[in-house]
């Protein structure tokens, strides 16, 4: 029996969408719900990641995405309900080797659907791993004018021929908000500032904006509650919480949506959240914090001639400030029409059908059977139960690690490198280690 590859009653493409973790959960049900009269449903699969209950309602809070649409499932069961139901459109949201080890499946499944990708924020700088992970789907999203420059070429600098997709960050589309809110709100981040010494210092500017003005309050805003087991995309290392001690009364931490969050703040402080953009699209003014300087390891030089650069002296004394009009135009909030990334789908859709556009399917693991098994228990943590796996990652993983260490020495230095802040790529791998396993 031939599969219809368009909704029989509506003739509308299916869209279905594979995530695990909170900001990734995020951004493909907002960017999936943007699709007009199309068909949607959501595959939550089951990693160290995933996300809680009350983490999957704060992630689909505001995006009209139906909840009977969502799915939780384990990685085993994925092939069975891509196949049951093959859609037109895969969107494939996770980190990269999450989106790999999804890619393996969707190579399996017959008729193969068009495959989307994409990072669910600000992507400044495009980084290596990003796009080597992505470079089998049949479209890379990506947010702004900005970024379709970095990715393009660090796409033609690594020979990855990638297809680029502009959209709108779902969280960038503008939205009127009556004024008056009086919270200054934290959006804390897991990657950054990274060093113990600038979080603690970071705790105590919150600590003495709270302190300048006990009439008002100074919100945490966090996205995983450590006493639930729940976790974030990327590792914390150092949790507010622990770092603020006693606080004054009018410093609290919240785990409400950003939304709600955002409804009553006088203005948002970050690091380099993308609860910047998302605070910019209300009205809401912001101060993204370049105390601990601006540097591509910080994620902050997407910032950087933005006019919302501020120090601790700002952030105690509430001077926050909206972006210039040609930082914006470059940066997320370029004119919705100039979004181009569905047109290409339907196109790539219509291709597909005609037998036209060629798979880019996920080569086979220069390690072989052994190298395939320690990716998935890599992904998967405990809710991969095979005996391959856990024999895997026992012998592979000192061997990545040395492996990983040595790249990370080679490129150190030099143009298009972490320590290239003036550049928007990074050729080198990440000097970081954020393991998916917790």
């Amino acid at each position: 029996m031939t599969v219809p590859s368009a909704d029989a009653a509506t003739g509308a493409l299916r869209v279905a969408a594979v995530a695990d973790a909170d900001s990734f959960v995020k951004w493909a049900a907002a960017l999936i719900t943007s699709v007009p009269s199309a068909g949607v449903r959501l595959a939550l699969v089951e990693t160290p990641l995933t996300v809680s209950p009350d983490q999957q309602r704060a992630a689909l809070a505001g995006s009209g995405f139906p909840g009977h649409a969502v799915t939780r499932m384990r990685f085993a069961g994925l092939q069975r309900w891509l196949r049951a139901d093959p859609p037109d459109v895969l969107v494939v949201a996770g980190r990269g080797p999450f989106a790999r080890l999804v890619m393996r499946i969707v190579d399996t499944v017959h008729p193969r659907p068009v495959t989307v990708m994409g990072l669910p924020g600000m992507a400044i700088p495009a980084q290596r791993g990003a796009a080597q992970y992505r470079r089998e789907a049949d479209l890379l999203v990506v947010h702004s004018r900005r970024e379709q420059r970095a990715f393009g070429e660090l796409s033609d600098r690594l020979g990855l021929g990638m297809r680029l997709g502009l959209a709108t960050l779902p969280y960038a589309r503008t939205t009127a908000r009556p004024r008056g809110g009086t919270d200054l709100v934290f959006a804390a981040q897991a990657l950054v500032p990274r060093d113990l010494a600038e979080r603690r210092r970071m705790a105590e500017i919150l600590r003495d904006a709270a302190l300048a003005d006990p009439d008002r309050r100074v919100v945490v805003k966090l996205r995983s509650r450590r006493e639930r087991g729940e976790e974030e995309t990327h590792l914390e290392r150092a949790a507010y919480p622990d770092l603020l001690g006693a606080v004054p009364d009018n410093l609290v931490v919240s785990h409400e949506p950003m939304s709600a969050a955002l409804s009553h703040a006088q203005g948002l402080v970050t690091v380099s959240s993308t609860a910047a953009v998302e605070a910019m699209a209300q009205g809401v003014p912001v101060i993204a914090v370049d105390t601990f300087g601006v540097r591509k390891t910080h994620l902050n030089t997407v910032f950087a001639d933005s006019g919302v650069l501020g120090d601790a002296a700002d952030v105690v004394a509430r001077r926050f400030r909206h972006p210039t009009p040609e930082w914006r135009d470059d940066n997320y909030f370029h004119d919705e029409a100039e979004a181009t990334w569905w047109a290409q789908v339907e196109e790539l859709v219509e291709r597909r059908r005609r037998g036209d556009l060629p798979a880019r399917t996920v080569p086979a693991p220069r390690g072989g059977a052994l190298h395939a098994a320690w990716h998935r228990k890599s992904v998967l943590g405990a809710h991969d139960r095979s005996v391959s796996g856990t024999v895997a990652l026992a012998v592979g993983t000192p061997v990545v690690r040395s492996f990983l260490w040595a790249r990370r020495r080679r490129g150190r230095h030099g143009a298009g490198t972490w320590t290239d802040d003036a550049s928007d790529i990074t050729l080198a791998p990440a000097p970081f280690q954020d393991s998916i396993r917790r």
